[in-house]
């Protein structure tokens, strides 16, 4: 059903060269959407879309931007401008662990990148969007949160799970704000999702095998778990669902 409502749309998902951002631009392309892909480090995968985009007639752009740099921000959303001229769809993927310290640990450096990566560029991309976003008349932003947002996180995340949490608690408040513009926010928050480069970097298989046997599904997420939940809420152009987030974590966490 969601599919046939984003065919033709025009979509945004930032940090989309990996993992579950390749997933949600790959299952957007497949809806009918043409997608603009940021990308950062992950090149190959960014490029491998764009070639997916052309085997199977829907048009996947790539652009290259440091989220983290507003000079570059403002020109992915240029860049948007130029493509679309409108935009139906954002998702704000981007972010990262960065490295796992204690509190003990933490400097202003140290912190200020973690925030810089999960808040600040969300925040910005978002800010320079909107009048792209508000000439579709009804369109979806939807923010990559986490269980670590709810939860606090494994040992070493602090400050990764508080920039998750302020990112739902951003979720809230932009949609209140925009929902007179027509815009509709919100977000997800996974779990253990394996097949990523952030489990494959920073999560040992000790841990992650604890994790699994705790998760009362009894299984790690996929990609594609979060992939259909974020399609979901990125088709309700004419629903009621704006400050929501969805949990997508197996029962760890119901709230």
């Amino acid at each position: 059903m969601y599919h046939k409502k984003l065919n033709g749309k025009k979509a945004l998902v930032t940090g989309a060269g990996q993992g579950i951002g390749f997933q949600i631009a790959k299952d957007l392309s497949d809806a009918g959407c043409e997608v603009l892909v940021q990308y950062f480090n992950s090149e190959d995968g960014a490029i491998e879309l764009m070639s997916y985009g052309k085997n199977n007639e829907h048009r996947v752009h790539i652009f290259k931007a440091d989220l983290t740099q507003e000079a570059e921000v403002k020109a992915l959303a240029e860049n948007a401008e130029k493509l679309f001229g409108n935009l139906d769809i954002l998702v704000n993927n981007a972010g990262g662990l960065i490295a796992r310290r204690s509190v003990e640990a933490t400097d202003n450096a140290y912190w200020e990148r973690v925030m810089a990566v999960n808040v600040n560029s969300t925040m910005m991309l978002t800010r320079e969007l909107i009048p792209l976003l508000s000439k579709s008349g009804k369109a979806s932003i939807v923010n990559m949160s986490s269980l670590a947002g709810r939860k606090g996180g494994h040992s070493g995340a602090l400050a990764y799970a508080t920039s998750k949490g302020a990112i739902i608690t951003w979720t809230r408040a932009l949609a209140v704000e925009l929902a007179d513009r027509g815009i509709r926010v919100n977000s997800v928050a996974p779990g253990l999702i394996l097949g990523t480069a952030f489990h494959a970097t920073h999560s040992t298989k000790e841990a992650i095998d604890q994790t699994i046997a705790s998760i009362p599904l009894k299984r790690a997420g996929t990609s594609d778990d979060v992939s259909r939940a974020v399609l979901f809420l990125a088709s309700e152009y004419d629903g009621f669902i704006t400050g929501a987030t969805i949990d997508i974590n197996g029962g760890v966490y119901v709230a």
